[in-house]
């Protein structure tokens, strides 16, 4: 019995539960509850994600989107909510999906989808060109730079699709391909965030 009750706090203190708010379109406002495990979420701040759906004000209505980490989800919520067309979320725990189906499909109903999948396996299957793409994995595992690759080389991407990729401030700035122009760029704490237009 004493057992059981202690691996129960271990469970609760490893896992607790997060919030993050849409800030901008029709669904302006609302929060998504999130399972963050010992910390290892960091979902963009509200001033960075105003800052990068600025750069795409324009472009967003009727888009196809891809979240290829999706983690808290807050990315492809906020693009459904300014216009995109669709979008699809990866993520690879199975808690995350359930709180992500749970909260957003009756958001969005059948403009979103979200698959429990590792995203480097997810990419190796046959090829849907999205128009926006979000490369945000947790900065410690160095995926933005093959995901990036595999992103150009399999044929996810639109002729003239957008990439946003979040590395970590101070460390090595993940490649991309060669005919990704930079777009915008911006510093904000310890995150480097760069918007890319494939060429």
């Amino acid at each position: 019995m004493r057992l059981a009750v202690a691996k129960n706090k271990g469970r609760a203190s490893a896992a607790s539960k997060g919030q993050v708010r849409i800030i901008g379109g029709d669904k302006r406002g609302l929060r998504l509850q999130f399972v963050d495990h010992g910390g290892d979420l960091r979902p963009s701040s509200d001033r960075l994600r105003e800052t990068l759906f600025n750069w795409l004000q324009f472009e967003l209505p009727g888009l196809r989107v891809l979240d290829l980490f999706a983690g808290s989800g807050v990315l492809g919520a906020e693009a459904l909510s300014r216009g995109a067309r669709e979008a699809v979320l990866i993520e690879k725990q199975r808690d995350r999906v359930a709180d992500l189906q749970r909260q957003l499909q009756p958001m969005f109903a059948d403009r979103v989808s979200i698959q429990c999948h590792d995203a480097m396996l997810w990419l190796h299957q046959p090829a849907q060109p999205f128009d926006l793409v979000f490369v945000d994995p947790p900065y410690d595992l160095g995926l933005a730079e093959p995901a990036c690759a595999d992103l150009e080389a399999r044929g996810w991407l639109a002729d003239d699709a957008f990439i946003y990729v979040e590395s970590r401030r101070q460390g090595a700035v993940p490649g991309v391909p060669a005919n990704w122009s930079l777009h915008r760029e911006k510093q904000a704490g310890e995150i480097h965030a760069r918007l890319f237009r494939r060429a």
